[in-house]
């Protein structure tokens, strides 16, 4: 019995020296998965961000332009952005929240101020004269003598002052839009703000609504030349 137990403990001896050298295998799903978890971990760049976001607008084509507030002032001002970026032909504006690539969302005031301005301009004008004569006369007879003599002298002065103010006033409308443009999956892919005191041929409003507009074609353009 002890020779058996000899034989079978040789024979078995290579077979777990093999086993002993073997490397130990790594369930390879499971490195790969630790592996993309620690890559999707790392903090994504700015630029990376932007060229998703820029990509998403490039691919709008349908707005839906949300209520910029319920004051008339914001109504209006929503209502010329509307017909700002109709008139450019670039965006099919839509009223079927539905159907929209996008949502431009916002909010619009427009303050009334009054300046007041002043002009004070004083003058004084000032003038003298004067004069003076004499006159000496005498006489002398038989070591009597007699002097006689006049003298004149004047003296002419005059001050002039006026003073003239003026006042007035001028009203100054300012107007402020700011607006963004929300993607179907919630993202904010476009953003500004424009602010205006009126232009030569347009008021505050009027003006500030085309900024907001003019803005967001000038993006498009720059990103489309890319």
């Amino acid at each position: 019995m002890i020779w058996l137990t000899l034989i079978m403990a040789l024979a078995l001896a290579p077979q777990a020296q093999q086993a002993a050298n073997e490397p130990v295998k790594t369930d390879a799903p499971a490195a790969v998965k630790a592996e993309s978890a620690a890559t999707a971990a790392k903090p994504v760049s700015a630029e990376a961000n932007a060229s998703a976001l820029n990509a998403k607008l490039l691919t709008i084509t349908r707005i839906y332009v949300d209520d910029f507030g319920a004051d008339p002032v914001a109504k209006q001002i929503q209502a010329m952005v509307i017909n700002s970026i109709s008139e450019s032909r670039r965006f099919i504006i839509t009223e079927n929240k539905e159907k929209a690539d996008a949502i431009l969302k916002g909010t619009a005031l427009e303050k009334t101020s009054t300046e007041f301005h002043g002009l004070n301009e004083k003058a004084v004008a000032a003038s003298s004269h004067g004069a003076a004569s004499s006159e000496v006369s005498g006489s002398s007879s038989g070591g009597a003598g007699s002097v006689s003599g006049s003298a004149h002298a004047f003296h002419i002065g005059s001050l002039v002052g006026a003073d003239d103010s003026t006042a007035s006033s001028e009203t100054i409308n300012d107007a402020r839009v700011a607006v963004r443009l929300v993607a179907a999956d919630g993202d904010v892919i476009w953003s500004t703000t424009q602010e205006s005191r009126g232009a030569k041929y347009k008021g505050a409003s009027a003006d500030a609504a085309d900024k907001v507009v003019k803005r967001l074609m000038l993006d498009l353009e720059k990103l489309q030349a890319k």
